[in-house]
């Protein structure tokens, strides 16, 4: 791994088991298509590969978003949140995103929650 790398990597706060969840996004349309879990080693490959790694916490092993399954995840940018505990991947996806088939993993169950909407007035004046 080179200095560049490190210097990134070091900068994620990994949780307890090594982990940090990385939320994949399409580039283009900004649909949140699934979240995965990497490693240090899955998100350097991720860094310098060009296609998204994840750690699979079920299989423990690595695995390359497409390699069995032709929907593939190409990357077009990474983040950081504030906190240094979330990375947010944006991708090209090719093909479906979930394993389901479904375009995003979050297509499938609605929750129904209340809407809100903020008041127009957000300083607080009420006229």
């Amino acid at each position: 791994m080179s200095a560049v790398d490190d210097a990134r990597i070091d900068r994620v706060r990994f949780n307890a088991d090594g982990l940090v969840p990385a939320i994949i996004q399409q580039h283009d349309t900004g649909d949140v298509l699934m979240l995965g879990w990497m490693d240090a080693e899955a998100l350097r490959r991720t860094l310098t590969e060009g296609r998204v790694t994840f750690w699979s916490r079920s299989r423990q092993e690595y695995w390359r978003k497409g390699d069995t399954s032709g929907h593939a995840q190409y990357v077009r940018g990474a983040r950081l949140d504030c906190d240094g505990d979330t990375l947010l991947i944006a991708v090209e996806q090719i093909g479906a995103a979930c394993h389901t088939g479904d375009h995003t993993c979050f297509d499938a169950d609605d929750l129904s929650p209340v809407v809100a909407f903020a008041p127009l007035d957000h300083g607080g004046d009420p006229s």
